[in-house]
């Protein structure tokens, strides 16, 4: 199963490439910070039934030297099917694409990290053919950012930096710095981080520290966050039916923003919707389901 800190640990390269630079430097390789990043397809796949699909696929276009293909995997735990997999992947996009590919492998278990290091080799009777010597980012080589100063420069380093360090004591910290860089930052360039946080620690510890942080009844007064915004907007308006509306929206507005897909049917559901005690558990639910239909499955199983 597909979790929200599986999907966090890839995708972030695809909507926060800044932090591509800081990871290859802690791995000992060069990238220039002037680089174009464009997504490539991840289906990998050439024959039907089987189905292949690389986590994320970036095409890597260098200020200071030649493009190259970056496979971005997510691993949470040992799977040994992972060997012939990465080989294929990194074969075909070669092939493909004509370009040099690099595997990154993104880990956060120590045990896991040095194990998809590999090397993996495929060959017989003494001679190898094909090696797979992904690139591995893991608790031991990603350093922890507990620096408030480090975490403002780069916010996005830091959350990842948090994901990475979810299953260890001390990450409290760098949510603690976390915190206080996005602080002093506008809206706009701290919605990201918050609620990407928020989705991919999930129902752990770690996640109940920064939900504790962000605090929705004592929102960060003042800081114009996506969530005080929606709090104090949905609280303006005087009458019913307006507080009804401007929830019914607000509702909408978060979904979208997490990149949820709504169908025709649960906007109306949302929008005919004139209790203001449903709606203000409608938006609670909106803050961590996968799907907008789970905002209406909890009601339903008490009314069976």
């Amino acid at each position: 199963m597909v979790t929200s800190a599986h999907e966090g640990m890839h995708r972030i390269f695809q909507e926060r490439p800044e932090i591509l630079a800081p990871v290859f430097t802690v791995l000992g390789i060069e990238l220039s910070e002037k680089a174009a990043v464009y997504a490539i397809t991840t289906d990998a796949t050439e024959t039907r039934p089987m189905a292949r699909h690389i986590d994320t696929a970036l095409r890597i276009c260098p200020s200071d030297g030649e493009d190259f293909l970056l496979a971005v995997e997510a691993q949470e735990r040992r799977d040994d099917r992972k060997e012939q997999s990465w080989a294929y992947y990194v074969a075909y996009l070669q092939s493909k694409y004509k370009l040099p590919v690099l595997l990154l492998v993104v880990c956060r278990d120590r045990a896991t990290a040095k194990w998809a290091a590999g090397p993996f080799d495929c060959g017989t009777r003494g001679w190898t053919v094909q090696r797979t010597c992904p690139l591995v980012v893991g608790p031991d080589s990603l350093p922890m950012i507990t620096d408030v100063r480090s975490a403002a420069k780069n916010p996005a380093m830091a959350a990842f930096s948090a994901l990475t360090h979810a299953n260890n004591p001390e990450c409290d910290a760098i949510l603690d710095a976390l915190d206080q860089a996005l602080g002093g930052m506008d809206s706009d360039a701290s919605d990201y981080i918050y609620q990407f946080l928020d989705v991919t620690l999930g129902d752990t510890p770690v996640g109940d520290k920064w939900r504790s942080i962000m605090g929705f009844v004592n929102y960060f007064p003042g800081r114009g966050h996506l969530m005080e915004r929606a709090y104090l907007e949905g609280q303006a308006e005087g009458e019913a039916k307006g507080q009804a509306e401007d929830r019914a929206a607000l509702i909408l507005r978060l979904l979208e923003k997490r990149g949820i897909l709504v169908s025709q049917d649960v906007q109306d559901r949302i929008t005919s919707c004139t209790d203001l005690d449903t709606l203000t558990l409608w938006f609670d639910r909106a803050l961590t389901v996968d799907h907008a239909e789970d905002l209406f499955t909890a009601e339903a199983e008490g009314q069976e």
